[in-house]
């Protein structure tokens, strides 16, 4: 079992960063497909970026390109999100799922529905 925990979240107003952390525990594994996904009330959950370790590849929703950076933090064995420039429409809760067994393509922003394990979540808000 793969346990999730997200933390880092918090109010700042536009222009203003946030780092959130995701720290994964119980069974391990060599490599990850590391999603980050954020749903605002009211709408569906979307996917914000992606990073498969084992190939270092990263992708992003076109609304956070250049703005957001996904991470891994060796040293300190945590999965990242940097957030700058944050805007109002990136308020939501974000949510940290490591998945081992997504490869490729099945490693995806688009699926979320193929990550098995989530945290409870990190509420960002971001003032106008």
């Amino acid at each position: 079992q793969v346990h999730v925990a997200e933390s880092g979240g918090g109010s700042v107003q536009t222009g203003g960063s946030l780092k959130l952390t995701c720290v994964v525990s119980g069974d391990r594994y060599s490599r990850y497909c590391i999603g980050w996904f954020r749903q605002a009330p009211g709408k569906e959950r979307e996917g914000v970026a992606i990073l498969d370790t084992s190939k270092g590849r990263t992708d992003y929703a076109t609304s956070v390109k250049t703005r957001f950076t996904i991470f891994q933090d060796t040293a300190e064995n945590t999965f990242n999100l940097q957030m700058n420039s944050l805007k109002p429409e990136d308020t939501g809760m974000y949510y940290c799922t490591p998945d081992p067994a997504l490869y490729g393509g099945d490693c995806s922003i688009s699926r979320p529905d193929f990550f098995r394990y989530w945290g409870q979540g990190s509420q960002v808000t971001v003032s106008s």
